[in-house]
């Protein structure tokens, strides 16, 4: 049964990157007042198959000057990563309990980097090393500040367990206490996942396509995939976190189509900073905000505890 689930989720969750993919470009379209793909299928819903045949039916060409192993072998690595931290997902049959969840998902989320840093060391190429280097400079800054935001929140529940989140909301939303939290939380993860405003490792103004420029068909798209189906957990922790985390009810799933939603709709409105005013967000405002939100935090529980026990 445990084997069945497992295989159940992780097909669902590549099916819904799929759509995710057929969502994004609908989104885009109609607000840059086009229509978007609606040839294949119905309403164009056939798309994402479509592409993904294409692109798996591609030729694979290896870069002359490459390193084979690691430019075969990292995309794989980065697709079991990125679907590995789904075992997180809580199950209504055959529920897996994760004490420890909060620990699992930093220590498997933060693995990404190797990954990126390999996939453009292994291509040879100068503007894959390039876009390498500045994704993995980006990641690490934010990832400080991710944690330091969970790790207020391990202080206010005194549980590592993302269950725990559905018990402690039941009667108001962490987001409504929170808010300023809530609104860095959003943009870190967004730069976290390496989406727009915050896509430097991508920057096809400049860098062509970043640190997977190297890639083409097949090996693009296993790259395409975990890096989707990140950003679809990262909206599901999210919804956990601050949304109210009833994972039991349909509106959960709406508020995390929500959160993707969101991805692209700031895709849509903003352009992309400058690579040292990102740097100097992270380190000049989320990460003192994380801080101070950190001993505010600890402060409410002395106050708590003071209250109640002394």
């Amino acid at each position: 049964m445990f084997l069945l689930t497992s295989f159940i989720l992780i097909l669902m969750v590549l099916i819904s990157v799929g759509f995710f993919t057929l969502l994004e470009r609908k989104v885009l379209s109609y607000m840059q007042i086009r229509k978007g793909p609606n040839k294949v299928g119905f309403m164009g819903l056939l798309q994402p198959f479509s592409d993904g045949m294409k692109l798996f039916m591609k030729e694979q060409i290896f870069p002359l000057n490459s390193n084979y192993l690691f430019y075969f072998i990292c995309p794989f690595l980065s697709l079991i990563q990125s679907l590995f931290i789904w075992a997180l997902f809580p199950f209504y049959v055959n529920p897996i309990m994760f004490n420890y969840g909060f620990l699992m998902f930093l220590c498997v989320s933060s693995l990404g980097v190797y990954f990126l840093m390999l996939c453009g060391w292994s291509s040879n190429g100068v503007y894959s090393m390039l876009g390498a280097i500045r994704s993995i400079s980006q990641t690490i800054s934010y990832e400080v500040s991710l944690s330091t935001f969970m790790l207020c929140f391990f202080l206010l529940i005194e549980s590592y367990n993302l269950l725990d989140f559905y018990l402690y909301q039941s009667n108001c939303w962490f987001m409504f206490f929170s808010l300023p939290l809530f609104f860095c939380w959003v943009s870190c993860c967004m730069a976290e996942t390496n989406r727009s405003p915050f896509d430097f490792s991508e920057g096809e103004s400049e860098l062509v396509s970043g640190f997977n420029v190297e890639y083409g068909g097949g090996f693009f798209s296993v790259l395409f995939i975990s890096e989707y189906s990140s950003i679809i957990f990262i909206s599901l922790l999210t919804c956990v976190m601050f949304l109210g985390g009833n994972f039991f009810s349909f509106s959960f799933f709406l508020k995390l189509i929500f959160m993707c939603f969101l991805f692209i709709w700031v895709r849509c409105s903003f352009p992309r900073y400058r690579y040292d005013k990102l740097m100097y967000l992270a380190w000049k405002c989320y990460l003192p905000l994380s801080l101070n939100y950190l001993l505010f935090f600890i402060l409410i529980k002395l106050i708590v505890f003071y209250h109640f026990f002394l």
